[in-house]
């Protein structure tokens, strides 16, 4: 048998980190060996996670390598500060109300601690790397970010070692949703530019989960490949059947930011309850997933009642609740770079087979899925009277008791078919930069 590929995977996030940050190579990771290629992982001893799922460590394959080294990180000490009432979910250290003292903070952090507060990873990481790289006879290395460390991580290994080396995009960085957000100086804004364009043209390969940051990072080189996130299969679930939600539920799985807010769909879900009391009565609006404070209000303000709310549950049980409700609800995060924006969850919404109310630019990547997998409807941002059309469809085919979707194509965003895609790349980023002709 042929030997297999060795490959160094360095990953801020692996179990028992829990969110979406984790799924991608945790997946690609169980699959790898099919493809002949033996992952080693690389990550955090000491890691500061937002949300943990120790379920996640079951999926981790048997014997697989991992390796840890310790992190000091500044997140831990602006913890300390922050006022986690009025955060905005999911932007870190980007308060939705900052005091003078949290604008101070904020400063600091975004202009010290480029790329990101997790650099003092890099230099310990790349010393130990280099020697192990050698002793251990690596292949090639991949790094996955954001945290965009983890990929100046590679960049300083290939200068330094000339392993062959993809770096993995799972965000943006300087488009991603909330960059023009930081208080960053013209000169911090050059530092990660220039980063961003060494990582990506020093890189013997770009993996990207879309077609638009393809496009936008195809003006710093041109080998630069799609490989979207996906689904994988829910343990039990070819023998499980969940009933449907008997109310005409409609669920948000994950973080709903201030950016992420539906304004006009809250306003939708309000000017129908008024008009129409038996849809008052049925429906139920579930979130799974930290909420901001701007999303609470607005569920206030339009007088949405009807809510319950679960802040994390373990992904197994996420990958059941989506079979039982009646809808779910996919929201583009309302910034200049949406049309790039493919959330984690559309594709284990896709394998849920109930139809998807997304909201989002109808012209983007995320309606370029929809539309191919014929899985569900996207809706302009502020469309109003589409929002509230579509809402009143799908209740009335709720109550005829058969709301359904009759998705397609959905076989390519398997992941270990996205895997496969992935080990293709691998041979011939290897061929291409150690085979002599």
């Amino acid at each position: 048998m042929k030997a297999s590929k060795k490959v160094l995977i360095v990953t801020y996030y692996w179990p028992p980190s829990g969110g979406s940050g984790v799924q991608r190579w945790l997946k690609f990771v169980k699959y790898l060996r099919s493809y002949g290629i033996e992952p080693i992982i690389y990550t955090v001893e000491n890691p500061n996670y937002a949300i943990h799922d120790p379920f996640l460590k079951d999926e981790i394959p048997e014997n697989t390598t991992v390796l840890r080294r310790p992190l000091w990180e500044p997140n831990k000490l602006f913890s300390m500060f922050k006022n986690t009432k009025n955060m905005a979910a999911g932007t870190g250290f980007l308060d939705a109300n900052p005091s003078l003292f949290s604008k101070i903070l904020r400063y600091i952090r975004a202009n010290f601690f480029i790329p990101d507060a997790r650099k003092f990873w890099i230099k310990p990481s790349v010393k130990f790397l280099s020697n192990y790289l050698q002793s251990e006879n690596i292949d090639l290395i991949i790094t996955t970010g954001p945290p965009h460390s983890v990929n100046v991580i590679g960049l300083k290994l290939k200068e330094r070692t000339d392993t062959p080396w993809i770096s993995d995009f799972r965000d943006p960085w300087t488009e991603i949703d909330y960059f023009e957000q930081l208080p960053l100086t013209q000169k911090s804004i050059r530092r990660h530019q220039d980063l961003e364009r060494d990582v990506i043209e020093k890189s013997d390969a770009v993996i990207v989960i879309g077609e638009t940051m393809k496009k936008n990072f195809g003006k710093y080189a041109a080998n630069i490949v799609v490989i979207p996130n996906g689904y994988d299969e829910v343990p039990g679930s070819k023998d499980h059947t969940s009933p449907l939600d008997e109310k005409f539920s409609i669920a948000h799985i994950g973080l709903m930011n201030a950016d992420r807010n539906p304004k006009v769909f809250w306003q939708a879900l309000s000017e129908i309850c008024a008009e129409n009391e038996s849809f008052k009565t049925d429906y139920e609006i579930q979130l799974i997933g930290k909420i901001a404070p701007e999303v609470e209000k607005s569920l206030e303000d339009f007088g949405i009642t009807n809510v319950s709310r679960t802040e994390y549950i373990p992904h197994q049980e996420v990958r059941m609740l989506q079979q039982k409700v009646q809808v779910l609800l996919l929201c583009v995060n309302k910034v200049p770079s949406a049309k790039g924006i493919i959330t984690g969850k559309i594709f284990e919404y896709l394998q849920a087979k109930r139809p998807i109310f997304a909201i989002g630019p109808t012209n983007g990547d995320l309606a370029v899925i929809l539309a191919e997998t014929n899985a569900g409807s996207i809706i302009d941002f502020d469309d109003l009277a589409t929002m509230k059309n579509k809402l009143l469809d799908l209740y009335s085919t709720y109550k005829k008791g058969t709301l359904s979707v009759s998705s397609a194509n959905l076989e390519k965003y398997h992941r270990k078919e996205l895997t496969g895609d992935l080990a293709r790349l691998i041979k011939d980023t290897l061929k291409q930069t150690t085979e002599v002709p």
